[in-house]
């Protein structure tokens, strides 16, 4: 179990996290969903050690885990929403150049782990490609295998179905539950509404830095007007009261 404790995050004046809580459990997912700017972002990268929380508590199975422990233990792996692939690199040495510099794995079983996943990951073929050359949609699983190869406990996906189009959103979905199903907590921050509806998750829904309303994404699906801010959202109105 992920637990992220009353985690608060400001920049200048400005309060972006502000008392944020949530659990995640093995082969769970949750989705942060609201519009930009509300510190859906801001959460991953506090979770990834991509920025420090200003308080709060992050724990893993009961353990409290500070930055330095989650970087060495390589505990979270992070899918940016632009790829962050390394452009000069082949699709195979984007994903063994950490295995290797990191975990200190040989060049030998870097190659085969990356073989596997870009199997799995329908990138067959592509090992000596650039990223260049991948559709948005290639990127997106080339992003994933590489978080995948250095086995984290947790996986963040930043607006992993951002300028996709539909039957792309739908292969992201079947990934992400993939991912759900090998065992692995699974955040992700999304304004994308349409991918409530091909996820088995747990939706958060964040205003001004705050968790706002949560539910269960088939609960929400079968009875949206049980969670008027989250339907409002949703349905792209101001004000829950009018609908």
């Amino acid at each position: 179990m992920l637990s992220l404790k009353n985690i608060r995050k400001r920049f200048g004046s400005r309060q972006v996290l502000d008392d944020v809580s949530l659990n995640v459990a093995r082969g769970e997912v949750a989705v942060l969903l609201g519009a930009s700017g509300v510190g859906k972002s801001t959460l991953l990268r506090v979770l990834a050690c991509l920025e420090a929380p200003d308080s709060g508590a992050i724990e893993l199975d009961g353990v409290q885990l500070d930055q330095e422990r989650i970087r060495q233990g390589h505990l979270v792996g992070m899918v940016f929403q632009q790829f962050n692939l390394f452009p000069n690199m082949t699709v195979a040495r984007n994903i063994t150049l950490a295995l290797q510099e990191v975990l200190g794995m040989s060049a030998a079983d870097a190659v085969q782990s990356a073989k596997h996943l870009l199997e799995q990951y329908g990138l067959a073929g592509k090992e000596t490609s650039y990223p260049r050359s991948l559709s948005g949609g290639q990127k997106q699983r080339l992003a994933i295998a590489r978080a995948v190869a250095m086995k984290p406990k947790v996986i963040c996906m930043d607006e992993p179905t951002s300028a996709l189009d539909p039957l792309l959103t739908a292969h992201v979905a079947r990934s992400i539950m993939k991912l759900a199903e090998d065992g692995y907590m699974v955040l992700l921050a999304s304004h994308d509404t349409e991918l409530l509806k091909r996820l088995n998750c747990t939706i958060y829904l964040m205003e001004a830095g705050k968790i706002v309303q949560q539910a269960p994404s088939q609960e929400f699906v079968a009875a949206p007007a049980q969670f008027p801010q989250l339907n409002a959202f949703v349905q792209g109105v101001a004000d829950p009261d009018t609908l």
